[in-house]
């Protein structure tokens, strides 16, 4: 813990928080760090300021976490069920619940030549970058960018109704003139859709978004612009990092809380288009 602390003093006012919630929070990233400068970046998500996480919650999530690990063999210190505290009843990550009742509600597209990208709920908004830090603002304007570079016509809906990566990229596909979309949650993680498939039955699936790069969200776009166009498509290769889901899976639950808080059913989908 002494190897970390001199990196987090500088790097962030870590002493507003207390001395157990910076030790769990060193616990959970220890072993997925080589050096110690590297906890910088592990841990930028806890001290954002668009991220309002309560010490308490963050206690709760990272025992969960801890618990789910050592039943899977992953950890060697176990956690009875009973000295986890639930997390039912818990305040809100983010306080406020933004409303997108005066948005124009997303319609059913005519284009043959449109796809339609479904964004979380928290797109943009509450979660400004994706789990590795990448700017969700950079995330859509490069897969719109495919897209265009294919010929075919982005079109951007937020998809309030689910936080499924999966039902995102149908419903975006539903919406679509050409019936292809694309659903990202604000984490990063994508979908590419047909509408006519099954929820899980989807053409393109990328599931690590640790790994994924600007470069991949562009040619994640212009293979969907391809399958509009009937072209035969060449899947992107996906990276696979093991170690990627325990390194990750503390910040990718805050973040999934974030996203399923801010969904507002009644709505459903609003289009999102330079807003």
């Amino acid at each position: 813990m002494n190897c970390v602390l001199p990196f987090l003093q500088k790097a962030y006012d870590y002493l507003i928080k207390s001395d157990e919630w910076i030790r769990q929070l060193i616990d959970v990233h220890r072993d997925h760090i080589s050096y110690g400068e590297e906890i910088v970046e592990q841990v930028a998500l806890f001290f954002e300021d668009d991220m309002q996480i309560s010490e308490e919650l963050i206690r709760q999530i990272t025992s969960a976490v801890l618990d789910q690990m050592s039943q899977t063999g992953t950890s060697e210190t176990a956690h009875p069920a009973s000295s986890i505290p639930s997390l039912a009843g818990r305040e809100r990550i983010n306080e406020e619940h933004t409303s997108y009742a005066d948005l124009p509600r997303a319609k059913q597209g005519t284009d043959p030549k449109e796809v339609v990208i479904g964004v979380g709920a928290a797109f943009q908004k509450e979660i400004q970058k994706t789990i590795c830090g990448i700017p969700l603002d950079d995330v859509l304007r490069n897969v719109k960018a495919g897209i265009e570079e294919e010929g075919m016509i982005p079109r951007v809906v937020k998809i309030l109704d689910t936080s499924d990566v999966c039902f995102m990229a149908l419903e975006a596909a539903k919406l679509s003139g050409s019936g292809i979309g694309i659903g990202i949650q604000s984490k990063g993680t994508t979908v590419i859709h047909q509408r006519d498939l099954y929820p899980l039955s989807n053409l393109e699936l990328f599931p690590q978004a640790p790994l994924m790069t600007l470069e991949t969200y562009r040619q994640i776009g212009q293979n969907a612009a391809k399958y509009v166009k009937g072209e035969q498509v060449v899947p992107i290769p996906c990276e696979n990092d093991p170690m990627s889901r325990p390194k990750y899976q503390v910040k990718a639950a805050i973040m999934h809380i974030a996203e399923t808080e801010q969904l507002d059913p009644e709505v459903g989908a609003v289009e999102w288009e330079g807003r």
